[in-house]
């Protein structure tokens, strides 16, 4: 429920673990099979002669610089681009507030004020925590706004104990969110994850974290 390119994040992981895979394995071979090894010794010198020549006849007219290197500089400038779009990528779409709303003017009959009234996912995340914290089969809760179809969502993450059930969590949370709903006066979808993992078998604690 964010703006993490996930497909593209597995693509060049796959693509990163092919190359690194077949690097080790070239370093393997090239240790361990004697002939292989005397291919690189024949291969890699000649290969560095012509790459050397190469480089040699493509100097740019009237200086004693090669067009590859220019060539190799552009590739590299594209690819620390494209390496900073990706990290920016990451980890988009979540967002600070879940409602919010503005009034340039005051009324005096309805005392209302002029302002600016902000709700943050912090505010809900404190409310079930506060009003889950004497439930003995949840362990830890945390609470984010990110954004789901153009529109700001809840994303209400449960870590339930071993044993807990789910559908009585799930009913619960459902129950505190209408709630709040109708308190805050604003209304936006939840998505609830409920897990019970490594924590949830060694943890003594009895309350919300």
């Amino acid at each position: 429920m964010n703006g993490t390119p996930r497909t593209l994040n597995r693509v060049l992981v796959v693509v990163f673990g092919v190359l690194v895979f077949a690097v080790g394995i070239l370093v393997v071979l090239l240790s361990a099979v004697p002939s292989v090894g005397s291919w690189w010794a024949s291969w890699a010198p000649a290969a560095s002669l012509q790459v050397g020549r190469d480089f040699a006849t493509t100097w740019i007219p009237g200086t004693s610089v090669s067009w590859l290197w220019l060539l190799a500089m552009a590739l590299l400038v594209v690819v620390i681009l494209v390496m900073i779009w990706w990290m920016a990528q990451q980890g988009t779409g979540r967002r600070d507030l879940i409602a919010w709303s503005a009034s340039e003017h005051g009324s005096e009959e309805t005392g209302e004020a002029a302002g600016r009234v902000a709700i943050s996912a912090s505010t809900v995340d404190q409310a079930l925590r506060a009003a889950l914290s004497r439930r003995k089969d949840i362990l830890g809760l945390s609470v984010a706004a990110v954004e789901f179809e153009r529109r700001v969502a809840l994303r209400v993450r449960v870590i339930a104990r071993q044993g807990a059930d789910p559908a009585a969590i799930a009913r619960e949370i459902e129950r505190l969110t209408v709630g709040m709903d109708l308190l805050l006066g604003a209304s936006c979808p939840v998505l609830l994850h409920i897990a019970s993992g490594t924590r949830a078998r060694f943890s003594r604690a009895e309350r919300v974290h």
